[in-house]
């Protein structure tokens, strides 16, 4: 959704910003993180349309369910509260982690298993990677039984699909031509 994006940007470009002046990058990754998930469960979503509800209270309500925020978080969750914007905190999380991968040089990729990976899987895909663009990788490893086998990996625009279904895929498009 374009608008939820263009709503989340300036408040995820402030708490870059706050973050750079704290220098408190991975503090704030958890806390938007943790206020994110607060705000995505089916019971704070009920709250966040009632009327009833102060602004000030719901944001109460969301940092006591996402212990250990700073003033500074705490402030920016009143703001979101007070202009009804809780609802674009998934997406601001998300744009904060793009503007600090980009500060801090790390790649983030997605890496898609036919089943699940050992650490030391992880760690050697990590380092192939990391080989390959010559910066640090940020990985996030999920599970697709759909895959077949194999693994595809996903960093910005570039998917590498090395899975038994992207395999069987090609072969099929080019069987068909």
């Amino acid at each position: 959704m374009a608008e939820l994006r263009t709503i989340a940007r300036p408040y995820a470009e402030a708490a870059f910003g706050l973050a750079k002046e704290e220098n408190a990058f991975g503090a704030w990754s958890e806390a938007l993180s943790a206020m994110a998930a607060v705000v995505a469960a089916p019971e704070t979503k009920a709250l966040i349309g009632n009327p009833a509800l102060a602004p000030a209270r719901l944001a109460e309500l969301i940092a006591s369910a996402a212990p250990g925020l700073s003033k500074s978080q705490r402030d920016l969750l009143s703001v979101l509260a007070e202009n009804e914007r809780l609802v674009a905190l998934t997406e601001i999380s998300a744009m904060y982690e793009t503007l600090r991968n980009e500060a801090e040089r790390v790649l983030a990729a997605e890496v898609t298993s036919a089943y699940p990976m050992s650490d030391a899987q992880v760690a050697e895909i990590t380092g192939l990677l990391e080989k390959k663009h010559g910066k640090k990788v940020k990985v996030s490893v999920s599970v697709d039984p759909e895959l077949i086998g194999g693994v595809s990996i996903a960093i910005g625009d570039e998917v590498m699909d090395a899975s038994v279904r992207g395999k069987l895929a090609r072969m099929q498009s080019a069987l068909t031509n």
